[in-house]
């Protein structure tokens, strides 16, 4: 991750039968991320803290502490980190499986993987990147 960015995995898809995952992000003001999809997973963001923009399909809403945002399977989306201070925001993954991405992610070291190893674990666990950030 980014410098100041920072994830801690709160419910492994081990741990449910792979019917949800849960995770915590720490993002500095600025910090966005690829429009991107998720084949066999829904996303919900529950923003604890900070502003954060979401782009779900064609659709901008933006999220502070205490409300949430819906990413459906198959429907492209990215957020940005908006407010004046780092955004902290829970994300779920029903089923788990995308989620898979962090959990496998989060366990090797800072560029460690190439390009190339990064798009292969994306896909591997049902995520596609559809385009730069939109922001």
């Amino acid at each position: 991750m980014a410098p100041g960015r920072s994830a801690a995995l709160k419910l492994l898809g081990r741990d449910t039968g792979d019917s949800v995952m849960l995770f915590e992000e720490t993002a500095p003001v600025g910090t966005d991320t690829t429009f991107h999809l998720h084949h066999v997973s829904d996303e919900v963001a529950w923003v604890l803290s900070g502003e954060i923009t979401f782009k779900i399909g064609d659709e901008v809403t933006v999220c502070g502490p205490g409300t949430r945002a819906f990413m459906p399977r198959d429907v492209p989306h990215a957020w940005k980190s908006t407010g004046a201070e780092p955004g902290c925001v829970l994300f779920l993954y029903t089923p788990g499986r995308a989620g898979k991405t962090f959990e496998e992610l989060l366990h090797r070291p800072v560029g460690s993987l190439s390009q190339q190893e990064r798009v292969q674990v994306r896909e591997r666990h049902g995520t596609e990147i559809v385009g730069p950030p939109p922001f």
